[in-house]
């Protein structure tokens, strides 16, 4: 290996190395994340008692007309979907504060290379690095 590839690699690593004020930080967002994810989520759906970070959404009844029920079936199928779109972030933010609790937050999944810091910034419940989410998006 050449010195500057070395030198590269070593600040490469150094600038990449997760610090406890970056930690802090991001912790902090997601945790602000999973408290808007379940405000959210309690208005318009309830907590599944037999299954951890699963939500269901409540069927309301406008009443018995042709014109109520369409309503409702529409509402209701609307509320689906958000619910599982909103779900699938929650259960993304709990995964992401367990990484940072089991200390392997930053890493990358595939290759447990560091996570760029700006990525993580921009998407704190990233789990892949830009490369292997690029190859896994080509393979798929």
């Amino acid at each position: 290996m050449d010195r500057n590839r070395a030198y590269t690699e070593f600040h490469g690593f150094i600038s990449h190395c997760v610090t406890n004020t970056f930690l802090m930080t991001v912790k902090e967002k997601l945790n602000t994340r999973k408290e808007q994810l379940e405000r959210e989520l309690k208005s318009f759906a309830s907590r599944n008692p037999h299954a951890s970070g699963h939500w269901e959404a409540k069927y309301v009844d406008f009443g018995r007309s042709e014109d109520e029920n369409a309503a409702e079936v529409a509402l209701y199928s609307d509320n689906l979907s958000l619910e599982h779109a909103l779900e699938k972030e929650y259960r993304d933010v709990l995964n992401a504060l367990s990484r940072i609790t089991a200390g392997s937050y930053g890493n990358c999944r595939y290759c447990n290379q560091p996570i760029d810091e700006k990525r993580l910034l921009a998407r704190p419940t990233s789990s892949a690095c830009i490369a292997c989410k690029v190859e896994r998006k080509k393979a798929a």
